[in-house]
């Protein structure tokens, strides 16, 4: 049978200088260390995630003026983009502007047609559950090879690919992942309700 001891007396403490006075050293290490590991964290979270505002009406009604999105910022880079995500990108015709926010509808290589209120991929409509009016342009688009073509679920009043053209893919910050602010508005931006060409 093995038997286990406790100690009767600490250890001393090996920060505490001779003749005492070593709390006051150890609570500024402590205090540091815990700076430093704060820090560390902060800076871990900003390089793999993002937090927006949203500033349009271009996205109602799965997002409106107010709304804070988490931004997974690794998911293209460990992945690629998928019809229906909801994308944070650098505005094409002039990156230095604030980020826009749209869904993907056309992935690279595909056609895009918009006709009698309906969008086609590949010459198949697609079920959009979550566009407020459909929409009153038509049009065809071919994206490019290194390319999204994105639109704003309010299809009416957004700036989008039907009017400025594709966004490449190196504009893409990221994806739209989570609202978590205000709490009434809190919901997963989940792809599985999204875009699904249909037979």
């Amino acid at each position: 049978m093995e038997h286990f001891h406790t100690q009767i007396q600490p250890d001393p403490d090996p920060y505490a200088p001779e003749g005492g006075g070593g709390g006051l050293r150890r609570f500024f290490l402590d205090l540091l260390e815990t700076v430093f590991l704060a820090l560390a964290l902060f800076l871990a979270i900003n390089a793999v995630s993002a937090r927006i505002r949203v500033e349009s009406v271009s996205m109602q009604p799965t997002l409106y003026e107010g709304d804070f999105v988490i931004v997974n910022k690794l998911a293209y880079k460990l992945g690629t983009p998928n019809r229906g995500d909801v994308v944070i990108f650098h505005f094409p015709p002039d990156p230095n502007r604030e980020p826009y926010i749209k869904r993907v509808i056309g992935l690279p290589g595909e056609t895009i047609k918009v006709s009698g209120g309906r969008v086609y991929v590949n010459d198949a409509q697609i079920r959009e559950p979550y566009i407020k009016a459909s929409p009153n342009y038509e049009n065809s688009w071919t994206v490019p090879p290194d390319a999204l073509f994105v639109l704003g679920d309010n299809r009416n009043n957004s700036s989008d690919s039907h009017s400025w053209g594709m966004v490449p893919l190196e504009n893409v910050i990221g994806k739209a992942e989570v609202v978590y602010w205000p709490p009434s508005e809190w919901q997963l931006l989940d792809q599985n309700v999204a875009a699904a060409a249909e037979p």
